[in-house]
């Protein structure tokens, strides 16, 4: 019987596990949303808002344990100097799970492990307002496009006429040398 055990083994062991988890809250605060299977994501949540916490203090000390966890000064040097600062007047719960659906490979329910802090929620709503328009601005284009193009290919009728003239003088100039 598995009472008073926490977590999940996930399939691995201590060390890779441990490796996982790291690399995962890492990888959460570089980029500030990940895509994971929902056992994981609820896994690495803890651990994640642990590290924020961490940052939130912001001493030294603080600084040398989330090294040991994360592994990575760059990361850390990102989770102090950017990431706690967001949250701090939040008292808690910085990271939020948002189930997407099955994976298509193998079934494995998925989700979005994300920050949640309102300007990053802001901005990634606006990338995705504005992506939408272009992608539609884009298939519009194509059709104006070729009409334009015809009623160019009718004007350029003449201009070809002057650039064999350019060329024309190319060779002139290529003679003298």
């Amino acid at each position: 019987m598995r009472h008073q055990r926490t977590g999940k083994k996930l399939g691995r062991d201590a060390a890779h596990r441990k490796a996982l988890y790291a690399n995962l809250a890492g990888a959460l605060i570089e980029h500030g949303r990940i895509r994971t299977t929902v056992t994981k994501a609820k896994a690495v949540k803890p651990l994640a808002e642990q590290m924020i916490t961490l940052g939130r203090r912001g001493d030294l000390h603080a600084r040398r344990q989330a090294t040991a966890v994360l592994r990575s000064r760059d990361v850390v040097h990102k989770l102090f100097a950017e990431v706690a600062p967001r949250f701090k007047d939040r008292p808690g719960g910085y990271a939020r799970i948002v189930r997407i659906g099955p994976r298509a490979g193998d079934a494995a329910e998925m989700a979005y492990l994300e920050l949640v802090d309102e300007e990053y929620v802001a901005a990634q709503r606006e990338e995705r307002a504005t992506a939408v328009p272009a992608v539609e601005e884009a298939a519009e284009e194509p059709s104006g496009e070729a009409d334009e193009v015809d009623e160019v290919d009718d004007g350029e009728a003449d201009e070809p006429e002057e650039e064999p003239a350019a060329e024309a003088d190319e060779p002139a100039e290529d003679e003298e040398k």
